[in-house]
């Protein structure tokens, strides 16, 4: 009996693989100077635009004068404090809202009576926006903590449901068939196998809800509340302090930035198999 090896097929020409986006990497100082000329030249502008008189400092504080004003506050110890009270306020608000949803994704994801029993009720409340129920949480909660921690919540709840929920229903089915073959089922199979094949949609919908959170956290403090960053700014807004308010918006920004970091960090760590920015030929 004769074989005939197989040969490759001919290339075709002017064929070629379609060359991702981010293929090939650049040098990381190179990369560095690219992420941060645009914010620079932001700044740039600011400076000279008040600087020249092009646009007034009671409309925009200068760079100069906000910097003033973070040191005033950081010496008076205000600055601490306020950032302090916000962060407690947004970390247990967002620890609360991505705990449930996390959890009724999962249960919505897994199985088919948890979908029939969660998914339609949670998809209702997911629509509509969180800042609607502002009244609402006023006269359940009044205007303590227990009302800003509510909305701060509801308000990073959705989309971590949302993510989670797709994630679990994304999970290639001939996996878990295949890991069902060698006797692995029931939560054994939910958490050894279909939760890590989520995960990176779940640490997606992490990043949206600390991001969404901050708008909780800034309606939260228009409120009732006598600390806080958001609180801050309301008193910047009455005393016509433009430079305070411009300094809570670049603290804002700040937070946003650093906690969007931690988070691609995470990324880096619980899955290492995944380039940002890159695409495996």
């Amino acid at each position: 009996m004769t074989v005939t090896p197989v040969r490759p097929a001919p290339a075709v020409a002017g064929l070629e693989a379609p060359e991702f986006l981010g293929e090939k990497t650049r040098n990381r100082w190179v990369s560095l100077v690219l992420r941060v000329s645009v914010p620079a030249l932001i700044l740039v502008a600011w400076w000279y635009t008040t600087s020249r008189g092009l646009v007034s400092t009671e409309v925009l504080a200068s760079p100069g004068q906000v910097v003033r004003a973070f040191w005033e506050l950081l010496d008076t110890g205000q600055l601490w404090d306020y950032g302090l009270a916000s962060f407690q306020r947004a970390g247990l608000g967002v620890g609360i809202g991505v705990s449930v949803a996390l959890v009724l994704g999962l249960v919505a994801g897994l199985t088919r009576l948890g979908e029939e029993l969660v998914d339609a009720t949670v998809q209702i409340i997911r629509v509509v926006p969180f800042l609607a129920l502002v009244p609402l949480f006023i006269s359940w909660f009044g205007v303590d903590e227990a009302f800003k921690v509510a909305l701060i919540a509801v308000s990073s709840a959705s989309p971590m449901y949302a993510y989670t929920y797709l994630g679990v229903r994304s999970v290639d089915r001939k996996v878990v068939e295949a890991v069902r073959g060698f006797g692995l089922g029931g939560w054994r199979l939910a958490l050894g196998v279909i939760v890590p094949s989520a995960l990176p949609n779940i640490l997606m919908a992490l990043r949206i809800c600390l991001g969404i959170s901050l708008v909780g956290l800034i309606a939260a403090e228009q409120v009732g509340a006598t600390e806080g960053i958001g609180y801050l700014v309301t008193l910047a807004q009455q005393y016509y302090r433009n430079d305070y308010m411009v300094l809570c918006i670049v603290i804002y920004a700040l937070i946003g930035i650093g906690v969007d970091l931690v988070i691609r960090l995470v990324e880096r760590t619980a899955m290492p198999w995944r380039r940002h920015g890159t695409a495996s030929g």
